[in-house]
């Protein structure tokens, strides 16, 4: 093991764990994927353990490669310090900046807060929506920047990561073995992705349901689902607390992945939104890593 490690090997591990993927890291850092497979094997030769657990089908952080996440973080966050301290001009401008509300309760505030003690010349203006409301109005030229989800095939946005959909709800909750009987689902008004995905699935799957809460706020899809009142829709890594996934326990069909990216207008950024967006790609991980209390289902 080396004594100190190259934060451009740690910008690559960090992309890694995000996407899951090396391929979309790649395509992410602007590298080959050859080159990101490269530095994964040099951060494992200098920390001397294996970072990944990896084959043709996954990616899978080993529990070196867990603790490696912290240690990362702190360097490159120390780095990004001492550049902006010695940078010279200081970053000033507005930002309207809109999010997917699911990540108002993970550790996304922490971030903004962070951007705005690190630029207080910027002044950040957030709107908080759904993502399909959020990408209307970005098209509409009243925000800058989006953190929100998209449909699996497109190719708009920044790519922050990806990860599998499941229905969730109180591990105590019984459903009909009936294939018949239709599943309770707890959904947001529409548009919604996720609304969208939850029908599209059970309609192929050919299993009927029956919508018994719809809300656009998180705390009424929390409260609907914690009553045991149906089941919801979330990302796997934003489940709250008191729900689990009970896709497989219920038999009910594969909802897919989904991917969270970040969007901007019809210019390239520049600026605060270029700073925040790459503040948040380089940060996605601690995304994934909810807040104290727990996160709410994905809109």
């Amino acid at each position: 093991m080396t004594g100190s490690f190259d934060p451009i090997l740690l910008e690559t591990f960090l992309a890694v764990t995000q996407t899951r993927n090396f391929t979309h890291a790649a395509q992410r850092l602007g590298l080959r994927q050859s080159t990101v497979s490269q530095h994964i094997r040099r951060l494992e030769q200098q920390a001397g353990r294996r970072l990944f657990q990896r084959d043709t089908h996954s990616v899978v952080l080993t529990p070196d490669g867990e603790a490696m996440i912290g240690f990362a973080r702190s360097i490159l966050e120390a780095n990004a310090r001492a550049r902006h301290y010695f940078g010279g001009a200081r970053l000033r401008g507005h930002l309207r900046f809109g999010v997917s509300d699911d990540f108002v309760q993970t550790r996304l505030p922490e971030l903004l807060r962070d951007f705005v003690l690190l630029h207080p010349g910027v002044d950040l203006a957030l709107t908080v929506g759904t993502s399909a409301l959020l990408r209307g109005r970005l098209d509409e030229g009243e925000l800058d920047l989006v953190l929100c989800k998209r449909q699996l095939g497109e190719d708009r946005g920044e790519l922050v990561w990806r990860e599998r959909l499941a229905w969730v709800g109180r591990a105590d909750l019984r459903l009909s073995s009936d294939p018949a009987q239709p599943v309770p689902l707890i959904l947001y008004a529409p548009p919604s992705i996720t609304r969208s995905t939850a029908l599209e699935t059970l309609e192929r799957a050919g299993r009927p349901w029956r919508i018994v809460c719809t809300s656009s706020s998180l705390s009424g899809l929390r409260a609907a689902a914690f009553a045991g009142l149906g089941i919801a829709v979330s990302a796997l890594s934003l489940i709250p607390p008191e729900l689990v996934d009970l896709g497989h326990a219920l038999r009910l069909p594969d909802l897919g992945e989904t991917e969270f990216v970040l969007l901007g207008g019809q210019k390239p950024l520049r600026g605060p939104p270029a700073a925040l967006a790459q503040a948040l790609l380089a940060s996605g991980d601690r995304l994934q890593r909810p807040a104290t209390g727990g996160t709410a289902p994905p809109r």
